[in-house]
């Protein structure tokens, strides 16, 4: 079924036009109009409640999926402050100070190197 010509609306207009009457057409063409203007109102409204329900639905699909890899792999928990601390909660290794270049002694049991002087 394809597209309807201007002769077939002409055809359609007088059939009504006999069956309906002159004085009953306008009023059955506003009953019309107003019957397809509910119907686009009533789509249109149907349409943005699904695709609000999409976007919901896909809101909480996100939210199961978070919360499924922190099932998986938990996030790392911060170790706790001790009492009164007001640093953060990064614990960093001790800090050592290389020695100084050209110090040339020693530290308690440790041996010189092949090569190095001996301390004085």
């Amino acid at each position: 079924m394809g597209n309807l010509g201007f002769s077939e609306l002409v055809v359609i207009f007088v059939l009504a036009l006999i069956v309906f009457g002159p004085r009953k057409l306008p009023e059955l063409g506003r009953t019309l109009g107003k019957a397809l203007a509910e119907f686009r109102k009533a789509s249109t409204d149907l349409r943005v409640a699904v695709d609000e329900e999409m976007r919901e639905l896909e809101r909480h699909s996100k939210e199961l999926e978070a919360k499924a890899s922190e099932v998986v792999e938990p996030p790392a928990e911060p170790a706790p402050l001790a009492e009164g601390s007001t640093e953060s909660n990064a614990i960093l290794p001790p800090q050592v100070a290389p020695p100084a270049l050209g110090s040339e002694e020693l530290h308690a049991g440790e041996k010189p190197a092949d090569g190095d002087p001996k301390p004085a």
